[in-house]
């Protein structure tokens, strides 16, 4: 076979449009040994194919494998996925504690401090209590004056109006 073949159906095998003839005539080919040196690379894959062909599974492959998972089964076998999803879960945890705390320290500045007792002795507390109501009383007191005036204004005036609208229907 000439080189300008070769060539032509190397490019077919690697578009994957050879036929299973031609395939057979490339591994031939490669499989002489005299190969230029542009189809170093090619020749080597065929030869991996041609040892790899040759490869049997032992008698006791799968035994071995079974033996291997158990292994693993028994063993601790931690992959990495398992850390990362892990560290994922854990930073986010920590992100909404911290979270969390700032928020309430902002709140609790935000808000007035608790109120304390002004007095330790409850009977002094007692008398300033009684004091403060008294003041109080003064007060509502004067305001009850004061809102009899305004009572007093307020039936002076429903007379004037009384007076002023009898007069209107008179005329």
């Amino acid at each position: 076979m000439d080189l300008h073949e070769v060539e032509r159906l190397l490019e077919k095998y690697w578009q994957a449009e050879t036929s299973l003839e031609e395939e057979q005539q490339l591994r031939e080919f490669f499989a002489t040994g005299q190969v230029p040196a542009a189809l170093k690379g090619a020749a080597d894959l065929f030869a991996f194919f041609q040892a790899e062909q040759g490869k049997t599974i032992g008698q006791n492959f799968e035994g071995a494998v079974t033996k291997q998972l158990k292994v693993r089964r028994e063993g601790k076998l931690i992959s990495m996925i398992g850390l990362q999803n892990v560290g994922r879960i854990a930073a986010g945890i920590v992100v909404v504690v911290a979270a969390t705390f700032l928020i309430r320290q902002e709140i609790r500045k935000s808000y007035p401090k608790e109120l304390q007792d002004t007095y330790t002795d409850p009977q002094m507390a007692f008398e300033e209590t009684k004091r403060a109501l008294q003041m109080i009383s003064n007060s509502f007191g004067k305001a009850k004056k004061e809102a009899s005036k305004m009572q007093m204004l307020n039936e002076a005036e429903k007379k004037i109006q009384s007076k002023s609208d009898s007069d209107k229907i008179s005329i």
